[in-house]
């Protein structure tokens, strides 16, 4: 068991969640080989949703709830004690952008509270795969100004003014909030971000849908860290991305690796990680989640498993060219 202030928190064992489908104007209709889902009629998929607070708890004693709901009901068990809010911390998703997405802006806590959201939308794209030539428009280019942003906008030439960055297959991208970004046709993107859903759309390609100019304006900032992360390698794994509110590492697995070589190592420059709530994400090949007192719980290729901060040991097993993505939240004061 873990400890919390108030006695031992009772286990929790970890357990599979199961994909929600989105449909996106610019999705694709068929989403094979990455997933078993064909859009019905003229809808088309754009996003995966992992770990969305609908998305459904498909293995152990609380299969058929939501996320959220679990998250309500256990959130130490969920996060441990020292968690600073019991709301579930992440959204993951894989991104299939057949069209390009509208360019946009993520508002940060501060201005997403002003506007009554509990959070704000940092995020991070980890390239599953990139066809050649994909790129994604990151921040503005140098000299732009808002107001030529404003009248670009309306003029429809938006597009000049992005910085572009291309991206390869393994490439990992950061996008704080306050970016204006969007995302191109050619990469499939495993995107890790803040449990946030807000976005202001600043130009949408004639696209009949509602744009948030004064917002996305107020929201955007022209100096910011996003850009492409140079990975840490270390002795047992790679560290693709530690900043404020998640850590994402490749881990690999050679016939099986237990649940105290999984944790996080600290990095010069961040405080030692906690032992929190962690997601195992098969990125390729296929894995099991295996220990004493919980049934073994499959983890498919693109599957993800939650790793509670109550759970008891366990070890994950290669059931067959595994590409293990863990994902973590990183609370406030733990990134230096």
């Amino acid at each position: 068991m873990s400890n919390s202030p108030n006695g031992p928190l009772p286990e929790l064992a970890p357990f599979r969640v199961a994909p929600h489908f989105d449909f996106r104007v610019w999705g694709f209709s068929d989403l094979r080989p990455w997933f078993d889902r064909v859009a019905e009629g003229e809808k088309l998929l754009g996003e995966v949703w992992l770990t969305g607070d609908m998305c459904l708890v498909a293995s152990g004693p609380h299969a058929g709830k939501p996320l959220a709901t679990l998250f309500r009901e256990l959130p130490e068990s969920l996060l441990g004690p020292a968690a600073p809010s019991p709301d579930s911390p992440l959204l993951v998703k894989v991104l299939f952008a057949a069209q390009k997405l509208s360019v946009q802006v993520h508002p940060d806590d501060k201005m997403a509270q002003k506007y009554g959201d509990p959070r704000g939308k940092t995020e991070c794209w980890y390239a599953l795969a990139a066809e050649p030539d994909a790129h994604v428009a990151l921040g503005l280019r140098p000299g732009v100004t808002i107001e030529q942003v404003e009248k670009d906008i309306h003029a429809g030439t938006l597009e000049g003014d992005l910085n572009l960055v291309a991206v390869s297959a393994g490439d990992m991208v950061f996008v704080d909030a306050g970016t204006v970004h969007a995302i191109w046709p050619g990469p499939i993107i495993l995107e890790t971000q803040q449990n946030c859903d807000v976005t202001y759309r600043m130009y949408d390609y004639g696209r009949p849908r509602e744009l948030h100019i004064a917002r996305s304006l107020e929201a955007t900032k022209f100096n910011t860290r996003a850009g492409k992360v140079t990975p840490i390698a270390l002795a047992d794994r790679t560290v693709l991305i530690d900043v404020e509110y998640f850590r994402v590492e490749r881990i690999p697995v050679t016939g099986s690796r237990g649940s105290e070589s999984l944790a996080s190592p600290a990095l010069e420059g961040s405080a030692q990680p906690s032992a929190g709530l962690a997601y195992l994400f098969a990125a390729a090949g296929s894995g099991r989640v295996a220990g004493t007192g919980f049934d073994p719980v499959e983890l498919p290729e693109r599957g993800i498993v939650a790793i509670p901060a109550a759970a008891p040991p366990f070890e994950v097993e290669d059931l067959g060219g595994l590409d293990l993505i863990r994902i973590t939240p990183n609370w406030p004061g733990d990134i230096k």
